[in-house]
């Protein structure tokens, strides 16, 4: 999980969006509740955007340096495969170093 602390080197931003009460995005709600907390104190610069809009998919955005943007739709995944998303989503930032 060391990658939880470096999201701020691999990513300008986050952005998960969701339903405040469709099933589809209990889990990212879930999530959110369970994480938000560590992930930001881990990463206190980093930009950690929470969007509740009534509709919405479920889904997780990562913003990179020059704008470059990469995401994910999370309808029917678990907490444990969002999370891999994220760490997918960081390991990507570092590759666009490189």
């Amino acid at each position: 999980m060391a990658w939880r602390a470096n999201l701020g080197k691999s990513l300008k931003e986050l952005r998960i969006l969701f339903c405040q009460t469709s099933p589809a995005s209990a889990e990212a709600r879930g999530f959110v509740e369970k994480n938000y907390k560590e992930l930001k104190s881990l990463n206190p610069k980093l930009p950690i955007l929470i969007r509740e809009a009534r509709g919405v998919e479920p889904q997780l955005w990562a913003r990179y340096d020059f704008g470059v943007e990469r995401g994910v739709r999370l309808d029917g995944m678990n907490e444990g495969q969002i999370s891999k998303a994220i760490e997918d989503l960081v390991k990507a930032g570092e590759a666009l170093k490189a």
